[in-house]
């Protein structure tokens, strides 16, 4: 069965540490790919069964019971759709979990399960560690960078380093680099030259200060690296439908990047209620940029909130102005609190209403 072959694979672990981290992986990856070890009963002779796409195969004997899967026989080079499957025998991948990698994330995406299979913790793997400790990087984000992205231990260092000094040159700070290098792990695998076109790029497209710049990309580095024909996109959506002329659309994304990462027509959508519903201009919501960053159910839910108790006031030269940027900020409790000035029991009963 299963469930005994797991034991057995525990049994044998001489780490008891490791142990708990590697139950824990091994119980997600067997909940999300049981489709790929299934076992049957057999309850009469010659009924057989199937495992894996593989060529169906008679039951082990006649009086035979059941089938269960034995993952310690199993070669390294069978291909198999389960790291799980090899995490007793393999040090990387237990090493990888003491990290806090997630293996089945990994597994998920083509050919990166073989990849991650195939290192040497200590000759792949070590010294891509030693090099992002020597650029700041906690050893609390490798779990996560790993996991986003494992082919960086195919890139050559020395071209990692390189591209680390390029940052350096254009007088990104060491707490920028760091979150560059956390938030957004694929950076390191954009060349030199690439790297400097999508720079490049925003300080033309926004005409932006190398001060500007920095910011943009230390507050989204996924926007530097994003797909370029969904920013010209969004950019083109922002312009020429949305009417916001150069300098307010250069404030709009250096204070919040993240918009040029939104679908396009998420942000009409959210930009027709905020300035046609909530009567905020141009302006204003360059001001307040969270707002086309919030779902627009968000919104008109607290929005008509306000406007049932009077209180959808946001002109600053009036009476009981209330800051817009209030409207999308905290938890619904805090919300009601200390925006709408009401109670969760009045709120729960308008969204049952509406």
């Amino acid at each position: 069965m299963f469930c005994s072959a797991i034991r057995n694979i525990l049994r044998n672990s001489q780490n008891a540490a490791k142990n708990a981290a590697i139950t824990s992986q091994i119980r997600n990856l067997r909940g999300q790919q049981s489709a790929h070890h299934e076992v049957e009963m057999l309850t009469s002779t010659g009924i057989t069964h199937k495992q894996n796409d593989k060529k169906t195969e008679p039951a082990e004997s006649e009086g035979s019971q059941e089938v269960a899967l034995d993952f310690r026989n199993r070669e390294a080079h069978v291909p198999s759709f389960n790291l799980a499957a090899y995490v007793n025998n393999s040090s990387t991948l237990q090493q990888f979990i003491s990290l806090g990698v997630d293996l089945h994330s990994i597994e998920r995406r083509k050919g990166l399960g073989d990849f991650v299979l195939k290192l040497d913790f200590e000759k792949n793997v070590k010294p891509y560690i030693t090099f992002l400790v020597d650029q700041g990087v906690s050893p609390d984000d490798f779990g996560r960078m790993f996991t986003k992205n494992p082919l960086l231990f195919k890139e050559d260092l020395d071209d990692l380093q390189t591209r680390v000094e390029y940052l350096k040159s254009k007088r990104f700070s060491d707490e920028a680099r760091q979150r560059i290098l956390t938030q957004n792990p694929y950076w390191l695998m954009f060349s030199t030259r690439r790297v400097d076109r999508r720079l490049g790029y925003f300080q033309k497209e926004f005409k932006l200060s190398g001060h500007d710049l920095r910011l943009l990309a230390t507050r989204e580095p996924n926007a530097i690296t994003y797909n370029m024909e969904h920013l010209r996109k969004s950019v083109f959506t922002l312009k020429e439908e949305m009417g916001f002329n150069a300098k307010d659309l250069s404030a709009l994304v250096v204070r919040k990047p993240r918009l040029l990462m939104i679908p396009p027509d998420d942000l009409v959508e959210r930009f027709s209620y905020i300035h046609q519903d909530m009567g905020l201009p141009h302006a204003q919501i360059v001001q307040c940029p969270e707002l086309l960053a919030s779902r627009e159910f968000r919104l008109r839910e607290r929005h008509e909130f306000l406007k049932l108790l009077g209180r959808a006031q946001y002109d600053p030269q009036k009476d009981l102005y209330i800051s817009p940027k209030t409207i999308v900020e905290g938890n619904n409790f805090y919300f009601v609190r200390n925006v709408a000035k009401s109670d969760l029991e009045t709120f729960d009963l308008f969204l049952k209403t509406r």
